[in-house]
């Protein structure tokens, strides 16, 4: 009965999300899909520099067909010598119909398999589950949608069948949460992030291992943030800042995975807090909710369709070491956030 609280407020998330979906089906349901790629993927493959689009079809689930667009994107997984197969993105071109599952869709991101071999559909499965454990905690996160997909060439002939997950529009994420996406210069101030978001992102991360990120600043060059993306206003205590890309943590830990240079560990299994110590109150708050959802967040894994026993088995005892570190307000503030960061 003590974990009544954490029913009813995922409960609520999961309300508000498929409430806010209703006008675009894809994300409105949890259910794995099924359908299909035809393009000249071989050559856009074998060319990894390429930022042209090529044209394709999206059969799905009803048959329907739909003309897409399809370009490479990543960074990592984008190279021939971590990836078989790269992350697409999908454009829709023209706007899907009324009557589509992808209705409302203009763009997507595709999570694909990275390599052929069957064992990494086990690392493609525990990044989405990530997603589902996010958005267990908070509507301001990414949905993703589940796919067995089926690729084929442009004559039709088939070249691999994996699973994958679309990755839901930010303009999407900020619209469903009230507000819209905000355009951070190359670095924001602390000051200017949401305490409750930061501090749940920031614990959220350390739960997965996940030290790939930064929720104020992105490449030399380049636009706030690294894997992660802003909502709100840029202002004081308004930035809202969404987590993605999972697939360098420790909850994953997928073969080709390294712990960023900078940081002082060696494995990316180990734990490195990085939250704000200006934010250590509200981590507070966001470790007893994760520890009221806890049933919920490791149930997840459970739910998610190919996930084998030892995958879950092994994803469940990292996650238990996290828990055993926030058990209670003192071990948290001598595990974690004792050791924020500034």
């Amino acid at each position: 009965m003590r974990f009544a609280p954490a029913f009813a407020s995922i409960a609520l998330v999961f309300s508000t999300v498929a409430t806010a979906a209703g006008e675009k089906p894809l994300f409105a349901s949890p259910d794995k899909i099924h359908l299909v790629i035809q393009a000249p993927l071989n050559s856009l493959i074998r060319d990894r520099q390429n930022e042209s689009s090529i044209p394709g079809t999206l059969i799905e689930p009803s048959g329907q067909s739909l003309p897409i667009k399809l370009t490479l994107r990543g960074i990592t997984r984008r190279t021939s010598e971590v990836c078989d197969f790269p992350p697409l993105r999908v454009d829709f071109v023209p706007p899907p119909p009324a009557n589509s599952l992808f209705a409302g869709q203009k763009k997507l991101k595709l999570v694909t398999h990275c390599r052929s071999s069957p064992s990494f559909q086990q690392y493609v499965l525990l990044e989405y589950s990530a997603y589902r454990m996010y958005n267990l905690l908070t509507p301001r996160s990414f949905r993703a949608k589940l796919a067995d997909i089926e690729y084929r060439d442009e004559s039709g002939r088939p070249i691999i069948s994996r699973v994958g997950y679309f990755l839901e529009d930010l303009d999407d994420v900020a619209h469903r949460n009230g507000t819209k996406e905000a355009k951070g210069p190359e670095r924001i101030p602390v000051a200017d992030l949401s305490p409750p978001d930061a501090a749940r992102y920031a614990l959220f991360q350390h739960m997965i291992g996940n030290h790939d990120w930064s929720m104020r600043a992105g490449p030399v060059g380049k636009n706030c943030c690294h894997n992660a993306e802003l909502i709100g206003v840029l202002a004081p205590g308004q930035t809202i800042p969404i987590p993605y890309d999972f697939d360098f943590s420790g909850f994953v830990d997928p073969p080709y995975a390294t712990p960023p240079s900078e940081l002082d560990i060696s494995d990316v299994r180990q734990r490195l807090y990085r939250g704000y110590c200006a934010h250590n109150a509200d981590a507070l708050a966001a470790a007893r909710q994760m520890r009221e959802a806890r049933p919920q967040i490791i149930g997840v894994l459970s739910q998610v369709s190919g996930l084998d026993p030892k995958t879950q088995a092994r994803a469940s005892s990292y996650l238990n070491g996290f828990f055993a570190d926030i058990a209670t307000d003192a071990s948290l503030g001598a595990k974690v956030t004792g050791r924020c960061v500034g």
